[in-house]
C-alpha cells in the first residue's frame, strides 16, 4: 500500500505568510495588524514631512504616483518610503495564484486598504483601514516583462491631451519670451506658442491645462503654480516624454513650513488634476492602442 504521509512533512517547507491553524492566536494577530496600521500611518506622515525639504524624495514620490496612478496618496507615500523602484505589486496569494513565488528573505511592502465604515462620536462616518503586505515583481521569481520603449504618435498624444479641455485653446504669435503656453484666468483661455516641437508643446500645455482645471473662480496662478508644475511632470512621466527640464532641487519656500497633513493635501491636488487629464486622454488613446496588461488596482 502506498504511503503518502511524507507529503505533509514536505508541505511544511513551503513558505507562507499565514500561521498554522493550531498555532493561530487571534489576539496576537489583531495586535500585530494594529501595530502595522499605526506604523504605516506614522511612515506616511514622516515621509510627507521629509518631502517638504527634500527635492529628490519629492521627485521620487511623483515618479511612484505617476506609475501607480490608481493608488492613493498615502499608499504612494508608503511605496516611496519602502520601495520606490517598484513596478508591479501584488500580495503573496495573488503571486502564488499566478505560479509566482516570493524569494526567500524578502520583506513585504506594507500598504493600507479601506475596510468597513463606522460612525464617529460626532456622528460623521469614517472608514477603517487594514494593513496589507505586497511584494514587487523584483522580489519574486518572475521575470519583468520587457515592454520596450513604447512611442506613441505625437499628433495622437497631443490630440488626446486637449480632448475635453476645460477651456478654449488658441495659438498665439505674441507669447512672452520663454513662455510656450499660458492659461489666463481673466479670459478662461489657454494661449499656446505656434511651431513648438511635440515634447515642448505637451509639457507647456499640460501644465496650463492643470491650471485651467484648478480654476474654480477667483483664481490666482501663484497659489497653484507648483501643483500645476508637478501635474505636468506626472503626465510627462506617464506618457514617456522627456522630464529633464523639470527641477526639484529647490522646492517652494512655503513647503518647508507645512505639516504632514498640509503636504498630503498638496499631493492630493497633484494626483487628482493629473488623473482628470489622464482620464480625458484615455478616451482617445484607448481607441488607438493594442490591448495591454492593466496596471495594479487601487489600494
Amino acid at each position: 500500500m502506498a504511503n503518502y504521509d511524507d507529503i505533509f512533512n514536505a508541505s511544511q517547507s513551503v513558505e507562507t505568510d499565514e500561521k498554522s491553524y493550531s498555532s493561530f492566536d487571534k489576539e496576537e494577530w489583531a495586535a500585530q495588524k494594529k501595530q502595522e496600521r499605526e506604523d504605516a500611518f506614522a511612515l506616511i506622515d514622516t515621509t510627507a514631512e521629509h518631502m517638504a525639504n527634500d527635492g529628490a524624495l519629492f521627485q521620487s514620490y511623483l515618479d511612484v504616483q505617476a506609475h501607480f496612478d490608481r493608488y492613493s496618496v498615502g499608499n504612494a507615500l508608503l511605496i516611496t518610503a519602502q520601495r520606490p523602484e517598484a513596478t508591479q505589486l501584488a500580495d503573496s496569494k495573488s503571486w502564488r495564484e499566478n505560479g509566482v513565488y516570493i524569494k526567500k528573505g524578502e520583506v513585504g511592502i506594507v500598504l493600507l486598504e479601506p475596510g468597513e465604515e463606522f460612525t464617529k462620536e460626532d456622528g460623521s462616518v469614517g472608514v477603517s483601514y487594514n494593513s496589507k503586505k505586497v511584494f514587487d515583481i523584483s522580489q519574486t521569481n518572475a521575470k519583468p516583462k520587457d515592454r520596450g520603449n513604447v512611442r506613441r504618435d505625437d499628433r495622437l498624444l497631443l490630440k488626446a491631451l486637449i480632448h475635453n479641455a476645460p477651456c478654449p485653446i488658441k495659438i498665439s504669435q505674441e507669447m512672452p519670451e520663454g513662455i510656450n503656453a499660458v492659461y489666463r484666468p481673466q479670459d478662461k483661455m489657454i494661449f499656446v506658442r505656434g511651431g513648438l516641437e511635440a515634447p515642448d508643446l505637451f509639457r507647456g500645455l499640460s501644465q496650463e491645462l492643470a491650471h485651467a482645471h484648478l480654476d474654480k473662480g477667483d483664481y490666482k496662478r501663484s497659489d497653484n503654480a507648483f501643483v500645476a508644475y508637478c501635474a505636468s511632470y506626472v503626465l510627462c512621466s506617464r506618457n514617456n516624454l522627456p522630464k529633464d527640464m523639470f527641477r526639484f532641487d529647490r522646492l517652494p519656500e512655503n513647503m518647508s513650513t507645512m505639516d504632514a497633513r498640509s503636504v498630503r493635501t498638496e499631493l492630493s491636488k497633484i494626483r487628482d488634476v493629473a488623473n482628470v487629464i489622464s482620464a480625458d486622454m484615455a478616451k482617445v488613446l484607448d481607441k488607438n492602442r493594442q490591448p495591454v496588461e492593466r496596471r495594479d488596482e487601487a489600494r
